[in-house]
């Protein structure tokens, strides 16, 4: 049997999409996003705790977040889990867990051509891929 690689995420944008345009046309967007939880102690004191996610999107999906995504955007993003490694300048092992997007909905408020809020709702986007993987070499 196959494994499965699947990640579902809710969350804030921590900053606005770093977007690269590569050789050949490919166009890379990256940024932090935020996911939260809350729970009690045995005391009833409450917790919150946030957990960091690298979010990588790929070709058409990286244009649509650099043209509709902000820090602090509400996003649905589905995708899978890679790592990957490097040599830095040191000679140190160096590795980087990422989140490689394949499909993103935007939630909470539309944006008009002005980017002000207009309606309450939701956009959909994906990699535009037929066999569910569009990325190409890491940056």
């Amino acid at each position: 049997m196959s494994g499965i690689n699947k990640v579902i995420l809710v969350g804030n944008l921590g900053k606005d999409p770093e977007v690269r345009h590569l050789e050949g046309g490919a166009v890379v967007a990256k940024f932090p996003l935020a996911t939260s939880e809350s729970y009690k102690t045995k005391d009833g004191q409450r917790v919150d705790q946030t957990e960091w996610h690298n979010v990588v999107m790929w070709r058409g999906l990286a244009e649509s977040a650099e043209k509709f995504l902000r820090k602090g955007s509400l996003v649905y993003i589905e995708g899978k889990i890679r790592t990957r490694s490097w040599d830095d300048k040191d000679g140190n092992k160096r590795y980087a867990t990422e989140i490689i997007a394949d499909t993103m909905t935007m939630l909470g408020a539309k944006r008009n051509d002005d980017h002000a809020p207009s309606a309450v709702g939701s956009q959909t986007y994906d990699n535009g891929s037929a066999n569910g993987s569009d990325e190409g070499p890491a940056f």
